[in-house]
């Protein structure tokens, strides 16, 4: 069974919660504050977390901070509607995706598996046969899903590196955040959506923004973004 953490005081909320999900196969923990939250998530016996922003005492977001310093679990957030901040700074925080309360649960339902559907490379590619991808200073491992700069793991969530990977494996080519958003989020590009670029911006942050003198990932405004290379490349 897959192991999911919800870190939420919402006790309704929850018990619906486990009502819907493990009907469909998935072993519930709740936890309704979030210091207890944090210590389970962090005891990798869960497969995801599901995260409320509003919790007394620590906001989901601190909570995801301290997380992401030692744990790259996937992290759905949950956030109250119209509050676009708050969907942002958990992107910006490591969160993998956010749903805006209240919800249809079959909305939760299917962004719990579009997330699980990113621990693999969408085209088998994890299979074995193309093991490593390397381009300028970074290197891909698709088995182990991890990425190096200069030879330095650099952590990623599930999510980064899909995005990554979709970049590099078509570097030189337009991928419109449509694309993106479909491929990777495993869902539309929805109004307002700026989850594809908080992922970009993380991306730059943690690769850097230039390599060998060029942007590495340029934005086209209105379109999408591309990994760039140089002219020996093209």
């Amino acid at each position: 069974m897959q192991q999911i953490l919800v870190i939420d005081d919402d006790k309704e909320l929850c018990e619906l919660l486990v009502d819907f999900l493990e009907p469909e196969g998935f072993a519930m923990e709740i936890v309704h504050e979030p210091f207890g939250g944090l210590r389970r998530a962090l005891s990798g016996e869960h497969r995801l977390v599901i995260l409320d922003v509003m919790l007394p005492g620590m906001t989901g977001i601190e909570l995801l901070r301290s997380l992401r310093k030692s744990s790259q679990i996937p992290v759905l957030m949950l956030t109250a509607r119209g509050e676009e901040n708050d969907r942002i700074l958990g992107l910006e925080m490591g969160a993998d995706d956010y749903l805006a309360k209240p919800f249809n649960p079959r909305e939760l339902r299917a962004r719990i598996h579009a997330i699980q559907r990113r621990t693999l490379p969408d085209d088998g590619c994890g299979s074995g046969n193309i093991p490593r991808i390397e381009l300028d200073d970074i290197q891909l491992s698709l088995g182990a899903r991890s990425v190096k700069k200069d030879g330095v793991i650099i952590e990623m969530t599930a999510v980064e590196f899909s995005l990554l990977y979709e970049l590099v494996k078509n570097a030189g080519r337009v991928l419109t955040r449509e694309e993106l958003t479909r491929i990777v989020l495993h869902r539309e590009l929805e109004v307002f959506d700026r989850s594809i670029d908080v992922h970009i911006s993380s991306l730059r942050k943690k690769l850097g923004h230039q390599v060998k003198g060029r942007e590495r990932i340029k934005t086209l405004r209105s379109v999408g973004y591309l990994y760039t290379l140089s002219s020996e490349q093209l």
